[in-house]
């Protein structure tokens, strides 16, 4: 019998990819078991329709997360900060998880997580706002709490420390724009800083890669994960190449971009702080190369580009 994956999230961007990469891998012994909290949407549908077994599971509904756990062999755990931008909520999140995984005696769980950010920047540090009273960068830092919990379950667990993903260049509201002059400009608080980056569905092949190596190879492990390290003006440039358009790079000061006043902004504009302000640290923990190891089909950004760049809004 197949060893059953139960996918939270399955709906989402690194679920949908972890799902589609176990159904399209017909002889590599998992099944895909997505969890969502509507199994009659149109995406939940289209995932029965590949194969996979589509379960109801509602995150904040610990006892729909048990069901959905048990008789797996492992899970994928991810969290949705930015559906109610709570810390509380993702950590109640993230325990309802823990704790169904520990009930069911799963074999393997992969956390999707990030770094700590606190470890980079103590909150009595001034270079960027302390918010919510705890955090630097919240939808950061609350992972890195998350982890704990996990830890605590006394199963094999995989932290996969993700990174930026292209698509919010599509959806995110973070594409290039027009200025007063009508010429087009990509606006991020990079300075001349590298940021990692990866395509969302490689998450999901990257994760799967690392439930076939199993407990032994990687539990209890960090894994750092993406698809290039980019300036902001490389990303302009390749932008302006794909999309057939000169699009330059404005490099937003990060108090400004931090007072732009959409919600999030503070969180995001400290994210990219300590982007730019830790290049180094962040890149190194995200190795390309054993990102490749892992995932042979990874994107470049330029691959990427030429995959989506129809579906980039240029306003």
């Amino acid at each position: 019998m197949s060893k059953i994956i139960a996918v939270a999230g399955a709906t989402g961007a690194q679920g949908g990819g972890l799902v589609r990469a176990i159904l399209a891998d017909k002889s590599g012994g998992f099944a895909a078991r997505a969890l969502t909290r509507d199994p009659g949407s149109d995406k939940a549908k289209a995932l029965a329709d590949l194969g996979a077994d589509v379960v109801q599971a509602d995150l904040h509904d610990p006892a729909s997360v048990r069901r959905a756990f048990e008789g797996a062999y492992g899970a994928y755990c991810v969290t949705f900060f930015w559906a109610h931008m709570s810390t509380e909520t993702e950590l109640a999140e993230a325990r309802s998880m823990a704790e169904a995984a520990k009930s069911a005696r799963l074999q393997h769980v992969i956390c999707s997580t990030l770094e700590d950010t606190r470890k980079f920047v103590p909150l009595s540090d001034n270079r960027m706002p302390t918010l919510m009273g705890r955090y630097k960068v919240p939808h950061f830092d609350v992972k890195g709490e998350a982890d704990a919990l996990f830890a605590a379950s006394g199963v094999p667990v995989t932290y996969l420390v993700t990174s930026f993903y292209w698509e919010n260049f599509i959806y995110f509201g973070m594409n290039p724009k027009k200025g007063a002059d009508g010429k087009l400009a990509l606006s991020l608080p990079m300075a001349d800083k590298k940021l990692s980056g990866i395509a969302a569905e490689d998450i999901g092949k990257t994760a799967y890669a690392i439930f076939k190596k199993g407990p032994a190879a990687t539990g209890g492990k960090r894994i750092g994960i993406a698809g290039e390290h980019l300036t902001g003006a490389e990303i302009a440039a390749k932008m302006s190449k794909a999309l057939g358009q000169d699009i330059t790079y404005n490099a937003v000061p990060f108090e400004v971009f931090r007072n732009l006043g959409f919600p999030g902004a503070d969180d995001l504009g400290n994210m990219f702080q300590v982007y730019a302000e830790f290049e180094k640290p962040l890149a190194d923990a995200r190795d390309l190369a054993k990102t490749r190891a892992l995932n042979p089909e990874l994107q470049t950004f330029d691959q990427w580009l030429a995959r989506n760049k129809e579906k980039i809004p240029l306003e």
